[in-house]
């Protein structure tokens, strides 16, 4: 791994789709640095492309000097841009004979049974993608319902096209997806659905997939609590034993669309260096991502980081923009306050007003598993019981539904004091002017 530590770093390589501490680190960068990523689109790309281990292209991780495991990292989002003009996306069919126990991970040619086959384009379609080897269609996915959308110039609206010009987006697929120089997935423009044309749609760029290396490998799609069932029993090199063994996640791959520019998000160190990662930045996305998938993106994105000593979490903590939090989650106003001293004052009541807001994120096989895992984290964070903290959520917060099947945010007012105990009211007060 590189030594030397860089006030700046800028990453442009990739992985095939594995997170872990075997991987290449793509340097260091000082404790309160600053990041520079240009990520290819995801989880498409990689999806049709068999030579990847996993559904994703992200960077190789990134150590943070002074990191050590029980740790936190800080990861400020000052800047995103999307550069792809264009994109296609939709719900998903697996082409069976194409992988063994997962369509994202262990790819053989359905035809001479390579193992991760290497693949060259011919031509445009679902058929496009073929075994260097033999010729026969490599890819272990196509579209169920698809959809080609372009962008406009000021990264406001999306609209869906036609078929025409969906074949004219595939025939120059690399160019409108802009993939970056060592990108190694095929586009997913070369599909060229065209479904549902005419569709407008608003624009709001996040990254779907920004965390921290796990101490085991594990494909990157699958760095999350419900992607993650399908390693448990799975005959691959990334299969595992039992469910217990997925506590050593990080759940980078969220797809919470609030981690966005603006936002900080906390994130646990588990091996030394933190091992930040970054990738799966997407156009938009409804809260679920119901289709599984969205407008995957190329796209540059700036973060400065901040080593949170002993913080200890086991997921990761969002501060969302303000925006983006619940209405009942918002910090209190000065009348707010002022009501609320009035009212203390009539009953005889201490009243907490030094509260700030955060999201805690748990996954799960389901959106329940999910939202008990999170439970378990916001108590352990904040040395609460689950009644308190199902209460607090209830009363000033709630649960909100990052992706289906299970990764969920679970929010609330949290007392200012319990923050400043932990090391993190420093961020809470900077992130809403506490």
């Amino acid at each position: 791994m590189s030594q030397q530590v860089t006030k700046e770093l800028e990453v442009d390589e990739y992985t095939l789709g594995l997170v872990g501490p075997e991987q290449e680190w793509a340097g260091t960068v000082a404790d309160g640095g600053t990041i520079r990523t240009h990520t290819p689109p995801a989880c498409w790309g990689p999806m049709i492309t068999p030579e990847f281990r996993g559904g994703h292209e992200v960077t190789k991780p990134i150590r943070v000097d002074g990191a050590e495991v029980g740790d936190a990292i800080a990861v400020r989002i000052r800047d995103i841009e999307v550069t792809s003009v264009a994109t296609s996306t939709g719900s998903m069919a697996e082409r069976e004979g194409a992988f063994g126990d997962d369509p994202f991970v262990d790819h053989e040619c359905p035809e001479c049974g390579a193992e991760w086959p290497e693949s060259v384009v011919e031509g445009t379609g679902e058929e496009s993608i073929r075994c260097a080897e033999c010729g026969a269609n490599a890819s272990s996915f196509a579209f169920e319902y698809g959809v080609t959308a372009v962008f406009d110039h000021d990264g406001e609206v999306g609209l869906t096209v036609d078929s025409e010009a969906a074949h004219g987006l595939a025939e120059r697929a690399d160019e409108a997806m802009a993939l970056p120089e060592n990108s190694r997935q095929h586009p997913i423009l070369l599909y060229e659905p065209s479904e549902m044309p005419g569709t407008l749609g608003h624009l709001r760029p996040f990254l779907g997939n920004i965390g921290t290396t796990p101490p085991i490998e594990l494909p990157d799609s699958h760095n999350a609590g419900d992607f993650g069932q399908f390693l448990v029993g799975a005959d691959h090199d990334w299969g595992l034993d039992s469910e217990d063994e997925l506590a050593d996640r990080t759940d980078g791959h969220m797809d919470i669309n609030a981690v966005r520019e603006g936002a900080i998000l906390l994130c646990p160190v588990k091996v030394d260096g933190g091992g930040i990662y970054v990738g799966d930045m997407h156009a938009n996305q409804g809260d679920g991502e119901l289709a599984l998938h969205t407008t995957d993106v190329s796209g540059r994105a700036e973060f400065e980081v901040e080593v949170i000593e002993g913080l200890d979490i086991d997921g990761p903590v969002l501060l969302p923009n303000e925006e983006d939090l619940p209405h009942i989650a918002k910090p209190y106003t000065d009348e707010d306050v002022a009501a609320g001293e009035a009212l203390g004052e009539e009953y005889g009541v201490d009243v907490e007003t030094d509260m700030g807001p955060i999201q805690v994120v748990g996954s799960g096989a389901t959106v329940n598993d999910a939202t008990e895992n999170a439970f378990d984290r916001a108590g352990a964070l904040l040395d609460m019981s689950e009644g308190e903290v199902r209460t607090r959520c209830t009363f000033t917060g709630g649960v909100e539904i990052g992706r289906l099947p299970g990764v969920v945010q679970l929010t609330m007012l949290a007392p200012m004091d319990r923050l400043e105990d932990r090391g993190i009211a420093h961020l809470v007060r900077e992130q809403y002017d506490r």
